[in-house]
C-alpha cells in the first residue's frame, strides 16, 4: 500500500476502506491492553488492531482523528520520539511488519498512521491466541466460517493468468530466442530453436489461446512493457562498505525480461567477487574459493524471482557488502514451508507456470532440489550455511557468508566428492552432518548414515562399542595441518602413529628420533613410540638408515602399496596376526 495524505483518510469510511480511527488526544492507545483483565478490553489495543486488520486484508490504524464523519484532525503524542521502536515492537510480537509514520496537518496537529498489510494467503493472525476481526466498533474473535474458510485457501498462480494489457507484440524477440536455445539444450531437442515464437511460447504454456500471460511479461517481455505492467517485478543491487551501514554506496536497477536480467545481475556481482587463495601444496585442483559461488547466488535469485509475490510493491533487493550477500524477497514462504523444513519439504511454488518453464530450460533444479544445492555448494566450500532466520510471513530473506572458515575442509569435501561416482556423491544431508563433527559433535544416531559416510571414507569410528565416537576421516586433519589436533580426538595405535608423521617424511624424506617425538608430542610414551616404530618397520611401511646416534627415518615401499594385509595389520596388531597364521 502506498502512503496516505490525511485528506485521503478524512475521506476514508471504516469499513469500506479498511481503516480504524482512534481519537488518542485524551490519552495513548493501550499498547498490549496491559492492566485490563476483561478480554474484551484487553484486545482493543494496538496490537489487536493491527492483527485485526491484518487478517482482513491491510488496512490503517489511525491516531490522532476522530471516528466521526467527515473526520477532524484532534492530534496525538502516541509513539512521539519512538515511531521506529513502535514499528519493531509490532514486529517483535506479532511477527507484522506494519508502515509507521506521522502526518501533520496545515495547523500542525500530528497523526500516527500505522499502515498494516494484507495476511499471506491461508494465514491467520492471532492476539493472545485468539483470531480477531473487526465487527462494528468492537474487536470479536473470529467465527469458525471465516477462520476455516481462511486456512483452506489456496494461492491462486498469478504467473499463468491472463496479462489482459499485454500482446504477442509486447515481448523481446532476444529474450525468446534465448528462451529457446536453454529449452533446446536443456531437453536435447535442437529443433525446439527452429519453432516460431508462437509456438514455441504456446508449447511452453506462456501463451494461452494466443493471449500472453503474466509469467511470458515477466520472463521475455519488452523492458518498458515490464516497466509499465509490473515495476515492482525489479532486481534492485545494492552495495556497501560494512554491514552497519544504511545507505547504500551505489545502487543499480534491472529491469529486463528474465532471461536476459539473470546474466547481469551476476555479472554485476561477480565484479565485486573476491577469492580465498588455497594453501600451496594441495594435491587437488582447487586453487582458489570464490567469496560468492555463482551457483549458489543464481539458485537464490532464480527462486526469489519464481517464488515471489507479485501482489505486493516491492522489488527483490540484494545487498551486497565485502563478507555477506543478502537477497530479500516480497512474499513469505510457500504453504507448508518452514524454517524448519526448509530441505525435507518439496517447495511448492508460488508461481508454477514461472517455475514451470525455468525448469524445463536448465534455470533452476526440479521441485525440491534448489535449497539443497544452496546448502551443500555453501557448506562444501568451508562457509557458514546460508541464514534465512530473519525471513517471515512477509518476507523471505536469504543472508549468505562469504567467509571460509577453513579451506581443508573445502579440500576435503572435494577429494570425497571427486572419487565418488555420481549417483553416490554427497547429498546436503551428509556434509551437513560432516559440518557438525568438524565443529565439535562426536555422536552420530542414525546408524545408516554413520556407516555410509564411513564406507566413503568421510569418518572414522573410535572407541568401544558401549563408547563409540566419530572423528571426521584423517585425510581433512591432514589437508588442514590438524594432525596434532586428530592426534588428541583417537586412541593412538600404529597406524595413527603413521598418520601423524608421514606427512613430515613426504615433506622432509627422513627425520630423527627427536623429531619424531617432537612430532607426536607427549600423547605416547617412549615404550609406544619403540613398539609402533618396530611394527612399521616390520611392514616395510619405515625404514631406517644410519648406526644407533646417527639413525634416521624414512617411509619405506610398503607405506605407498597400502594393501590390505599392512591395514591390517595397523589395525589389530602385527602379532595377533602372526599368531592367527595370517602373515
Amino acid at each position: 500500500m502506498n502512503r496516505v495524505t490525511i485528506e485521503q483518510l478524512q475521506k476514508m469510511r471504516e469499513t469500506e476502506d479498511h481503516v480504524e480511527f482512534k481519537k488518542g488526544e485524551g490519552g495513548n492507545v493501550s499498547y498490549n491492553g496491559a492492566g485490563k483483565d476483561n478480554p474484551k478490553d484487553r484486545r482493543r489495543c494496538i496490537l489487536g488492531y493491527v492483527s485485526a486488520l491484518c487478517n482482513e486484508g491491510g488496512g490503517y490504524l489511525v491516531i490522532g482523528i476522530h471516528d466521526d464523519y467527515p473526520h477532524k484532525v484532534v492530534g496525538t503524542k502516541q509513539a512521539e520520539n519512538a515511531v521506529g521502536k513502535l514499528e519493531s515492537d509490532i514486529y517483535r510480537d506479532l511477527g507484522i511488519r506494519p508502515d509507521v509514520y506521522e502526518l501533520y496537518d496545515e495547523n500542525q496537529l500530528r497523526v500516527l498512521v500505522i499502515q498494516v498489510p494484507s495476511r499471506p494467503i491461508g494465514k491467520v493472525f492471532k492476539f493472545e491466541d485468539v483470531a480477531l476481526m473487526r465487527v462494528g466498533e468492537e474487536l470479536k474473535p473470529m467465527d469458525d466460517k471465516t477462520y476455516i474458510s481462511i486456512i483452506q485457501e489456496q494461492e491462486p498462480d498469478f504467473s499463468e493468468e491472463i496479462c489482459k494489457n499485454a500482446q504477442i507484440s509486447d515481448l523481446d524477440d532476444e529474450a525468446i530466442a534465448i528462451l529457446k536455445d536453454k529449452y533446446a539444450m536443456k531437453q536435447k531437442n535442437p529443433s525446439f530453436r527452429t519453432l516460431s515464437n508462437e509456438q514455441a511460447l504456446s508449447d511452453l504454456g506462456l501463451l494461452k489461446e494466443g493471449k500472453v500471460t503474466n509469467a511470458a511479461v515477466l520472463l521475455v517481455g519488452k523492458e518498458n512493457v515490464i516497466d509499465r505492467l509490473f515495476p515492482q517485478a525489479k532486481v534492485m543491487l545494492e552495495f556497501r562498505n560494512h554491514e552497519t551501514q544504511i545507505g547504500f554506496d551505489n545502487r543499480m536497477a534491472f529491469g529486463k525480461p528474465f532471461y536476459k536480467m539473470i546474466d547481469e545481475v551476476w555479472n554485476a556481482i561477480n565484479l565485486r567477487n573476491g577469492y580465498v587463495p588455497v594453501r600451496e601444496g594441495a594435491y587437488i585442483g582447487l586453487s582458489s574459493i570464490p567469496f560468492f559461488n555463482e551457483d549458489v547466488i543464481r539458485e537464490v535469485l532464480n527462486n526469489a524471482f519464481a517464488h515471489r509475490d507479485y501482489h505486493r510493491n516491492s522489488e527483490i533487493v540484494i545487498k551486497m557488502y565485502p563478507t555477506r550477500l543478502d537477497v530479500i524477497n516480497a512474499g513469505g514462504f510457500p504453504q507448508g514451508v518452514t524454517l524448519d523444513n526448509l530441505l525435507t519439504v518439496p517447495s511448492t511454488p508460488r508461481n508454477r507456470l514461472i517455475a514451470d518453464v525455468m525448469s524445463k530450460t536448465g534455470l533452476v533444479e526440479r521441485s525440491g532440489q534448489g535449497m539443497d544445492k544452496i546448502f551443500l555448494f555453501t557448506l562444501s566450500e568451508g562457509k557458514p550455511a546460508p541464514d534465512y532466520s530473519h525471513s517471515d510471513d512477509f518476507t523471505v530473506t536469504a543472508i549468505l557468508s562469504s567467509t571460509v572458515k577453513e579451506t581443508g575442509f573445502a579440500l576435503f569435501i572435494q577429494a570425497i566428492q571427486a572419487e565418488l561416482p555420481d549417483n553416490e556423491k554427497l547429498s546436503v544431508f551428509d556434509v551437513m552432518t560432516l559440518c557438525q563433527i568438524r565443529d565439535g559433535e562426536r555422536k552420530i544416531t542414525d546408524k545408516h548414515l554413520a556407516k555410509r559416510l564411513e564406507e566413503k571414507n568421510c569418518i572414522e569410528k573410535h572407541g568401544k562399542t558401549n563408547a563409540q565416537y566419530y572423528t571426521l576421516h584423517r585425510r581433512y586433519y591432514e589437508m588442514s595441518g590438524k594432525t596434532a589436533e586428530y592426534s588428541m580426538l583417537v586412541d593412538w595405535n600404529a597406524q595413527q602413529f603413521l598418520a601423524v608423521i608421514a606427512p613430515y617424511l613426504q615433506k622432509y624424506g627422513k627425520a630423527k628420533k627427536s623429531e619424531i617425538v617432537s612430532i607426536v608430542g607427549n600423547h605416547i610414551t617412549d615404550k609406544q613410540l619403540r613398539s609402533f616404530l618396530n611394527q612399521l618397520r616390520l611392514i616395510d611401511f619405515i625404514k631406517t638408515e644410519g648406526e644407533r646416534g646417527q639413525m634416521v627415518y624414512m617411509l619405506g615401499e610398503g607405506y605407498f602399496k597400502n594393501n590390505d594385509i599392512i591395514n591390517k595389520a595397523l589395525n589389530i596388531g602385527l602379532e595377533t596376526l602372526k599368531n592367527k597364521g595370517e602373515i
